[in-house]
């Protein structure tokens, strides 16, 4: 892999300096136009799957496999074969430099590096070998093992190789605290609620698995540093006084009886089990999952126990087996990945009846949520609707994923039945219900905002609030002006005052959830488009030329996860399909269809595809927690090129694409116009 990625950096390096010099032609070619999209399009349809979804491979990081080795050690069970497959593939994704990172090329990562050091001995790799004696080398001089996050710790004490005392306390007794006050469970993020609520079960009852002096990671703590403190310098900071909490709660758990932790660990058994229902695992993402059969675990549950074998069955259902290792997905995407399909294939001129739009229809129908999550312990009034992100998640729909099947939906040739209409009105009220007081929308609630919670000792993941985002606030503008919902409406001239508040001062705009200014710039743009906003407005006048002074010179677009912790990187990084494909659109969206970067941007598209219609990405574009977790989507680098490409020929009117253009076309394969979602 890394020699690939080498070869092609070369050829990168070519084409930037050839391209400088030899700009190409004026147009992009009608013929290899065409063949990109008619591939393009065939190859998204053979993959759709016969009950009407598409599912593209969700890749994260070595976290993964590492933890799911470190479960296995705790369950005992860290010598079966899939362990040492998951080890291979950590061993395949060892930075060249020595460590490992959080995203292809990102920098050494204390955690990541730890956890897979710590897995690989699990599994037998001597503490002579070249990897691990390298690798321990550069967590020493990090600052070693204790330095470690405190989700880091916590697997570590579960392996004790430290004590609980040195991980942060996470009450199970904040169930009992009111939803609506600012320090409850609902205050925090929806991700992070999973996570927690197992995780303090295992606080308060410290199971640990002793394991072999000879597996232990000893040799990674260092005794000449102090240990790692959150403390301020402040005589006041909620920072020191939520630690101060924290040395309380252990003193007490010192002197009081076990019997005064059991209602909380009670009142965190019920909610987890309840949270099962309906649902993928827990929380339907890998963190909860593990965290919820540890849990299981510790309460005394058999292996055998019918709740442990589905638990286990769901995070089994995460692992992918490829040529001798095994990689493990944060969680699947389904309804995402088939709502980008769909307005992908009909940006590309699939027939409106086509059965691959109509499967992929009565599928989305089929996943509204029609029952109260979370969201509704501070949301009232509104009736349950919204779509989730995996196969099944009915606590937790989300903005998002809303407002992109609704878009989807618009797209299809049956958005006059009543079932899509009523789905439709549904989803965009609860949408409308969900906007936060500044403004803007975040993923999953409202108004998850108290900074203060960010001080917890165990809020080091980044993620412990989930607010407004640009592009998640445009993406519903978005969807509000297909509609027919115009600028003066108070929910979108909300929007744009918060909006406006979020421009950087370069002109572009913070992607949360995908990386970063290009994607939030892409969306910002295409959002506006939608309600007619003027396009020579200043603000919007920056924002084009950001897009435009970042394209490179090759006329892809890149940006680096690193833009995240260094804002000097917004735009910059290595050229990637899915990002030139976000800018081109971003730029056709704000009327810049005939300009020289748009031109340049969509024969860069067409110059790196694939013969089969695909497009090679090794680099990370999505954003799970910045800073933290990032995520490769495995369809983004075919849907959203395939927008582009066909975006800009509907715009410029170069060609008008016949669906019967190639063989193999689709067009024999359209059926009678149907009159209902009776297919």
């Amino acid at each position: 892999m890394i020699a690939n990625k080498e070869g092609g950096a070369s050829r990168r390096a070519l084409g930037l300096f050839t391209s400088r010099w030899f700009s190409g032609p004026d147009t992009v070619s009608r013929g290899q136009a065409e063949a990109s999209m008619a591939a393009t399009r065939d190859w998204l349809v053979g993959q759709q799957h016969d009950q009407g979804y598409w599912l593209g491979e969700l890749e994260g990081d070595t976290i993964l496999e590492s933890e799911y080795v470190l479960m296995m050690a705790y369950l005992g069970r860290h010598t079966e074969e899939v362990c040492v497959k998951a080890c291979r593939y950590l061993m395949d994704q060892e930075r060249a430099e020595g460590g490992w990172a959080i995203y292809p090329g990102g920098p050494f990562d204390l955690g990541a590096s730890v956890k897979a050091y710590f897995a690989l001995k699990l599994i037998g790799v001597p503490p002579t070998d070249p990897v691990m004696a390298r690798n321990r080398e550069a967590i020493l001089a990090a600052g070693g093992a204790h330095y470690c996050n405190s989700f880091t710790r916590f697997y570590l004490a579960l392996l004790g190789q430290i004590g609980y005392e040195d991980t942060p306390c996470v009450p199970p007794e904040m169930l009992a605290v009111p939803s609506w006050l600012p320090f409850s469970l609902s205050a925090m993020s929806s991700w992070t609620r999973t996570i927690v609520v197992p995780l303090s079960i295992i606080s308060a009852m410290k199971p640990v698995r002793r394991l072999p002096e000879l597996l232990g990671i000893s040799e990674l703590f260092r005794d000449d540093l102090p240990r790692p403190s959150r403390r301020t310098k402040k005589t006041v900071s909620w920072e020191n006084f939520f630690l101060a909490c924290d040395r309380g709660m252990k003193a007490v758990e010192r002197i009081v009886p076990e019997s005064w932790r059991k209602p909380g660990v009670r009142a965190a058994h019920r909610w987890m089990l309840d949270h099962f229902e309906n649902s993928d695992g827990l929380g339907a993402i890998f963190p909860p999952m593990v965290y919820s059969i540890i849990a299981l675990h510790a309460m005394g549950y058999d292996a055998q126990d019918p709740t442990v074998k589905w638990a286990v069955r769901q995070l089994d259902e995460l692992l992918i087996e490829e040529d001798g290792s095994v990689r493990v997905q944060p969680c699947v995407s389904p309804v995402w990945d088939t709502a980008i399909s769909i307005i992908a294939l009909a940006d590309a001129d699939l027939p409106a009846y086509h059965p691959a739009l109509l499967r992929s229809v009565r599928w989305l129908l089929d996943k509204e949520v029609r029952v109260p999550g979370d969201w509704s312990k501070r949301v009232r009034g509104v009736e349950a609707s919204g779509w989730f992100f995996q196969f099944s998640n009915h606590f937790y729909p989300d903005i998002d994923d809303t407002a992109m099947v609704l878009l989807a939906l618009q797209r299809t040739s049956l958005v006059d039945t009543p079932e899509v209409k009523a789905a439709t009105a549904r989803g965009v009220a609860w949408m409308l219900s969900m906007q936060n007081r500044d403004g803007g929308w975040a993923a999953f609630d409202r108004d998850v905002t108290n900074q203060v919670l960010t001080k917890i000792p165990f809020a080091d993941h980044n993620a412990m609030l989930d607010p407004s985002c640009a592009d998640i606030t445009m993406r519903v503008v978005e969807l509000l002006g297909v509609l027919g919902y115009k600028a003066d409406h108070p929910a979108i001239a909300r929007a744009l005052d918060y909006l406006w508040s979020t421009q950087e001062s370069q002109g572009c705009w913070y992607g949360r959830w995908g990386i970063n200014y290009i994607y939030g710039t892409w969306q910002v743009l295409q959002g506006l488009a939608a309600i007619n906003f003027p396009m020579d407005h200043p603000n919007v006048r920056r924002a084009v030329e950001w897009l435009e002074s970042v394209q490179q010179i090759d006329g892809g677009w890149g940006e680096s996860a690193v833009s995240y912790d260094d804002p000097s990187w917004m735009g910059r990084g290595e050229p990637t399909a899915s990002q030139t494909g976000w800018a081109v659109l971003g730029l056709i969206s704000a009327g810049r269809e005939q300009s020289e970067a748009v031109r340049r941007g969509v024969q860069y598209l067409l110059d790196t595809q694939s013969v089969d219609g695909t497009w090679v990405e090794h680099a990370f574009t999505g954003t799970g927690f910045p800073r933290v977790f990032y995520l490769k989507y495995h369809l983004y680098r075919i849907c959203f090129p395939l927008m582009a490409v066909a975006r800009y020929h509907a715009a410029t009117g170069q060609l008008a694409l016949s669906i019967s253009a190639r063989p193999g076309a689709l067009a024999s394969r359209i059926p009678a116009t149907p009159r209902s979602l009776d297919i």
